[in-house]
């Protein structure tokens, strides 16, 4: 018998994560794919005893459009690469409201998680806020985050976990996160792999590399001790990998993306660490069988690390709680 913590963590943002990569006819099916794939993982969560992380962008809190409008905050990013910015006109191409538009509000989903009490609903910033990109500023972060906290609390939710678009951070906008009251944050693997980015630095070659990393152990199991998470505040919860969608052209490497993840959660459990697994829910809004085939087979094997060794599934605020008690 040894333990450790099994982490899920979910960055829900629908359209405004990728709109700025592509368009709703190459990559819809996947955004209105969530609006099936979000029940579907909360009922799995449920039967499983599983106790995830929804990160979710403040916009998809609104019913309608003049909601959203009148809550934009004073400061808003002021990206040098203006494509970045759903405030620079892509925001007045956004439906009426919910109803006339699956792609850029989830009210609904929301209300449904908060009926699964183990469930945790942290942010993923307000406007889906890229905290490297030239041109923002430490305040305009610091008014997205507070305008996140305010939208989150229509919905009698306190906030106190973060998820970093495209994993994107520094300390100082980290201090300002414990400013306003968030106690953690997922972080990235340790490895050059991994190191945050802004999009200018980012290279195809380590994106090739992170590809292959998630079905050959190129950086490690990625596994952390409490004393390595309590050493930081906010606790920053790093990942430990990032559950890929289903390819149908790699088809034959699925084996080996299963095996991956298995083995980092086995190493976790048998050494009292901690194990990170994060994704999107539109990275299931396709090919949601053999997604949810894998997703399955990922939790039978949890629930025998968690029989054999004691191995516990926890949300980030609840693991920040924990090892900070333990200081």
């Amino acid at each position: 018998m040894s333990g450790g913590n099994f982490v899920i963590s979910l960055d829900f943002e629908l359209m405004w994560g990728v709109r700025d990569k592509t368009t709703k006819e190459n990559y819809g099916a996947n955004i209105l794919g969530v609006h099936q794939v979000i029940p579907t993982l909360l009922d799995i969560f449920h039967k499983n005893g599983i106790k995830s992380t929804f990160s979710i962008v403040g916009f998809l809190f609104f019913e309608n459009k003049i909601q959203l409008l009148n809550s934009i905050p004073k400061q808003i990013p002021s990206y040098k690469n203006k494509n970045l910015s759903p405030y620079d006109g892509y925001i007045n191409l956004i439906g009426e409201d919910f109803y006339s538009d699956l792609y850029h509000y989830a009210p609904t989903l929301i209300r449904l998680i908060q009926k699964y009490p183990d469930q945790e609903i942290g942010t993923h910033t307000f406007s889906h806020y890229y905290c490297l990109e030239e041109g923002q500023v430490i305040e305009e972060f610091k008014n997205d985050i507070q305008a996140a906290i305010d939208v989150a609390k229509a919905y009698s939710i306190s906030l106190s976990s973060l998820v970093f678009p495209r994993n994107q951070f520094n300390d100082s906008y980290i201090k300002i996160c414990e400013e306003l009251g968030i106690i953690c944050y997922r972080g990235n693997e340790q490895s050059w792999l991994y190191t945050a980015k802004n999009e200018t630095d980012e290279s195809l070659f380590r994106r090739a590399c992170r590809l292959l990393d998630a079905y050959l152990n190129l950086s490690g199991h990625n596994c952390y001790t409490d004393k390595r998470l309590n050493s930081t505040f906010p606790v920053n919860i790093p990942s430990s990998r990032f559950l890929r969608p289903y390819i149908p052209s790699l088809k034959i490497l699925e084996p080996l993306r299963y095996h991956r993840i298995k083995t980092g959660m086995t190493y976790a459990a048998k050494h009292n660490l901690t194990y990170h697994l994060w994704w999107h829910p539109h990275n299931f809004g396709i090919n949601q069988k053999e997604n949810f085939l894998l997703l399955e087979k990922i939790l039978n094997h949890y629930k025998y690390l968690q029989e054999k060794y004691d191995f516990q599934s926890i949300t980030m605020t609840n693991l920040a709680k924990k090892v900070v008690h333990e200081r």
